[in-house]
């Protein structure tokens, strides 16, 4: 009887914001606009570090190849959640559940290993720049941009694979804006321990793991800092990493808090709160951050404006 149901369920219920008839146009016009600020603001810093000289750096490559991977990131998601709310409806097919959560899982890690990434970058700029060119040259930037969006793709479809193995029986409604692991568990028939642990594991090797490692590169590199006989030299590197922390300690920080807490202190609104958080509020930050704390981003910029707008 169990495997007969389980059989026969084909999609899954996204409950969103039903709970919020009231809000409906005022989230869809926020979450649009998010969006298109997203897709523009990510877009134009990945033009600006593709087609200006003096961005053709390891920094900026590896700002650029973030960008792309952020609107990736944010269209896993975003976009249903907008139809969700259009049509007043969040039915998703079973398979479409689970291409949505090895998507999200593969790119959010992508994220946190290129950010661990980044700051290697930095940590050698800062800490060793004699061998800064012969280390982060253009063919080993390339192999850690790789290495970054491949590495975790077996293990998290191995872990989504894992998750829907499970018999969901009758209930079908997920309180949670997008497919995840937390709300399917929740409803799933039987013991879902091991799945949970699982769940645990692969944050802790592919989250916990490479904020460890850029919190290390970034302790180094403010004891470097700290050395600069120079105070311009100082306020310039404090600049340019301050802005790559902001957005570590924005991602890192509240899918930690998902991902990581208990389950018996666990709920849906909280969870729904991070979710948008770590899916939606850092990708539309991360131009904000990089460009207005970023003198060069800043004049390149301004070289695509025209000049009534700069004036």
């Amino acid at each position: 009887m169990e495997k007969s149901n389980a059989t026969y369920l084909v999609e899954f219920i996204l409950l969103g914001f039903s709970d919020l008839p009231n809000l409906r146009s005022f989230l869809f016009g926020t979450f649009l606009v998010i969006y298109l600020c997203i897709l523009i603001g990510n877009g134009l810093l990945i033009f600006i570090t593709k087609t200006n000289p003096t961005l053709q750096t390891p920094m900026y490559f590896f700002l650029g190849n973030f960008s792309f991977l952020e609107i990736c990131y944010t269209s896993v998601t975003l976009p249903r959640i907008l139809r969700d709310i259009w049509a007043q409806k969040g039915n998703i097919p079973f398979l479409s559940c689970a291409v949505q959560i090895g998507f999200l899982y593969i790119l959010g890690i992508a994220e946190c290993l290129l950010l661990a990434v980044m700051a290697y970058d930095r940590y050698v700029a800062i800490c060793k720049p004699l061998y800064y060119p012969l280390i982060m040259n253009h063919r080993t930037c390339v192999q850690m941009v790789i290495a970054s969006w491949i590495t975790a793709i077996p293990v998290q479809i191995g872990v989504t694979y894992y998750i829907f193995s499970l018999n969901f029986c009758g209930h079908n409604k997920l309180n949670h804006i997008f497919c995840d692991a937390s709300p399917l568990l929740e409803i799933a028939f039987g013991d879902t321990y091991q799945r949970e642990i699982a769940v645990h594991v692969n944050t802790f090797f592919f989250v916990i793991i490479p904020f460890l490692l850029i919190l290390i590169s970034y302790l180094k590199i403010i004891v470097n800092i700290l050395k600069l006989p120079s105070t311009s030299g100082k306020s310039k590197a404090f600049s340019t990493c301050s802005s790559h922390l902001i957005v570590v300690f924005l991602f890192f920080g509240s899918a930690s808090i998902v991902y990581l807490r208990p389950k018996s202190s666990q709920s849906a609104k909280s969870d729904k709160l991070f979710a948008v958080f770590y899916t939606i509020v850092t990708p539309v930050l991360n131009p904000l951050i990089y460009s207005l704390r970023n003198k060069d981003v800043i004049v390149a910029l301004k070289k695509l404006l025209p000049k009534s707008c700069c004036s």
